[in-house]
């Protein structure tokens, strides 16, 4: 797990060994343990690395890596976890290797079958940079899930590009401005989704796709784009081509899957171990370890005083059960004072998931013991474990039996409808129904449903919402089943845009690496070929899941209502965060600044403050966007 940086100056630059060293110092986080640079000055590209070593703590995995022939050199972020295999077959082929690092095999790989077929047969997490000297091509490719980050923007006539933001804005000819546009999404979403990012011209890598940049490409001409693998395709595919046999054969099927996954992923020349909340997703990857470790697996938790947050006793009794190593920490006041500010920094982007708060922390404390730590995220997106899957279906059953112009009709009346006094009838919840009532599809119902701001054009001044895969009906997957249509649109959004956001941030800040082994590629293709009935029974989410869990842990330690990783906002709002907020969202602030509706944000505020429920999402991602502000006005690169 590391952190790169790098550009390509097409005019050539005096500045480039500083700026590359300026850049690449403001990612050490992601890499304490190395650094590495690499400038081929005729063609004006330069690469810069972090690295966190994992396999080969040796100097033979140094990077930036160079093949074996001379023709490419990388800087890569992740881990291929078939390496091995990899190598064997390369070794067989006549390939010869100096170390013992994934990387280099990587570049063997492109080496031997070219780049797109090598990157088919790697099986990780990944995203890396490969210059072809002999092309002069510079190749941007990112993992199939989007579980690397990668970033890449022209300022001027320089290509940029990076791990994280902080790295490009590190660089000493940095110029952009906030996308008003990005803005709208973000306070819609509380993320910024692919492949925009908080800056105008600056864009993400979309998973599981390679970008070329050759000669002549430019800032008005964007790079060539092929796409390796299709989350789309895998859901159509595996729609069509269900997994045969009895039930008993396909949860057998799933359990030989999984825990092949995780004895893979569990590969590391560092101390391991696992985040266990004591759902069913973290209980089953730490299942899976224990029962092929010889020692007691290393598991963290994180804790709440306030009950219906709170999962730590329930971790604790799995880890009871299972006999792991386990560690829990509860979060107080002084604790969220403490991490709060840090989040900007962190997250590098406004980024408004609240569970934030809880992953940094969790992250922090597993990273005193271990250096690599599993978890259990995916298992929600592939097996149906969200609630507002059964939620969003029964909504549209009822919303879907009424013609569109009745259904804008009523969405009409409920935005007149004034404040009726507080509770399930007033005026700003009836109002914020709307949306949802005027939808014409179901994937533009569940966009509504799982907003955190509903209309956010009324908070951002001049920001039109740019397009996504909830209003392009050309990416949407091709199913009848409303259920099927809300998962596939969370595995290629909420789950690479926020999820594996939040982790991929709050680990790589404590310099830790985090592994999920539910996104390997292999067991995403299985899961959507598993039939619905077999992921959600009689209500519960996760059926077939649980089947697997029950053969390592009693079902009463898991059967239980999905919680979630949910922070009391209300309190906290109320409590030890009023001053703090109060602050950020002051009027002449807002104002000053020019980027929100005052108006609209004091209302918002003041109802919270009279203790008004339902609007402390959107609420939590202006915070996160006024203290990210805030942040960036304040912002040196390391070394200044």
């Amino acid at each position: 797990m590391c952190g790169f940086v790098g550009f390509w100056a097409r005019n050539g630059t005096r500045e480039a060994p500083s700026a590359l060293r300026r850049m690449t110092l403001s990612l050490r986080h992601r890499g304490p343990d190395d650094e590495g640079y690499w400038h081929d000055g005729e063609a004006g590209v330069a690469l810069g690395h972090r690295r966190l070593a994992i396999l080969d703590l040796s100097p033979e995995g140094h990077q930036p890596m160079i093949s074996s022939t001379g023709r490419y050199a990388i800087v890569f972020n992740g881990e291929i976890y078939n390496f091995l295999d990899l190598r064997a077959e390369l070794e067989r082929a006549g390939s010869t290797f100096r170390g013992h690092s994934d990387t280099e095999v990587m570049l063997a790989a492109i080496e031997c079958w070219g780049l797109e077929r090598a990157v088919q047969r790697f099986t990780g997490m990944f995203a890396f940079a490969l210059w072809d000297t002999a092309a002069h091509t510079l190749y941007l490719t990112r993992d199939r899930l989007g579980e690397k980050p990668l970033y890449y923007g022209w300022i001027g006539p320089t290509l940029l590009f990076a791990s994280e933001l902080k790295a490009m804005r590190a660089c000493p000819w940095w110029s952009s401005e906030i996308d008003r546009g990005a803005l709208a999404l973000y306070l819609r979403h509380s993320y910024v989704p692919a492949p925009y990012s908080i800056y105008r011209g600056v864009r993400k890598v979309m998973p599981g796709t390679i970008l070329a940049f050759r000669p002549g490409v430019g800032p008005a001409a964007p790079p060539e784009e092929s796409r390796y693998w299709s989350a789309r395709g895998v859901v159509e595919t595996g729609l069509a081509s269900r997994v045969q046999g009895s039930v008993a054969d396909i949860v057998e099927a799933l359990d030989a899957l999984l825990r092949g996954v995780v004895r893979r992923e569990m590969i590391a020349d560092v101390p391991l171990g696992a985040f266990l909340s004591g759902g069913i997703d973290s209980s089953t990857i730490v299942a899976l370890m224990q029962a092929q470790s010889s020692r007691p697996v290393r598991t963290f938790t994180i804790g709440f005083r306030e009950a219906r947050y709170n999962e730590a006793d329930y971790a604790r009794a799995v880890a009871t059960e299972l006999g792991t190593d386990h560690t829990e920490l509860y979060v107080g006041p002084a604790d969220l004072l403490a991490v709060v500010p840090r989040m900007p920094v962190v997250y590098d982007e406004p980024f408004g998931d609240a569970s934030q708060i809880p992953t940094t922390l969790l992250a922090a404390l597993t990273r005193r013991s271990v250096t690599v730590s599993l978890s259990g995220d995916g298992g929600d997106e592939l097996f149906g474990g969200y609630e507002h899957y059964r939620r969003g279906r029964r909504l549209w059953q009822l919303l879907g039996r009424v013609p569109v112009p009745l259904r804008r009709g009523l969405a009409r009346i409920a935005r007149a409808v004034p404040d009726l006094g507080r509770g399930a009838l007033s005026g700003d919840r009836v109002r914020n129904w709307a949306p949802v009532l005027g939808a014409d599809t179901a994937e533009r119902m569940y966009r509504e449903l799982m907003s955190a701001c509903r209309e956010p054009y009324g908070l951002v001044q001049d920001g039109a919402e740019l397009g996504t895969v909830f209003t392009d009906p050309e990416r949407w997957a091709q199913t009848d089943n409303v259920l099927e249509r809300m998962m596939f649109l969370d595995l290629t959004s909420y789950l690479p845009d926020d999820i594996l956001v939040k982790v991929d941030r709050a680990t790589m800040a404590a310099s830790l690496e985090s592994r999920a082994p539910f996104l390997d590629h292999e067991m995403v293709e299985f899961a959507w070929r598993v039939p619905l009935n077999l992921k959600i029974r009689n209500g519960d989410g996760k059926w077939l899941l649980r089947q697997v869990l029950h053969r390592y842990v009693p079902r009463p330690l898991v059967d239980r209502p999905k919680m979630g990783f949910g922070v009391p906002l209300e309190s906290w709002l109320s409590g030890p965060l009023r001053e703090w907020a109060g602050d950020l969202l002051a009027p002449a602030k807002l104002n000053r600044e020019g980027f929100l509706n005052a108006a609209a944000i004091t209302d918002k505020w003041q109802r919270q403050q009279r203790g008004s429920q339902g609007g402390q999402a959107v609420l939590w991602a202006v915070l996160m966007f006024q203290s990210w502000l805030d942040t960036q006005a304040s912002w040196r690169p390391p070394g200044e």
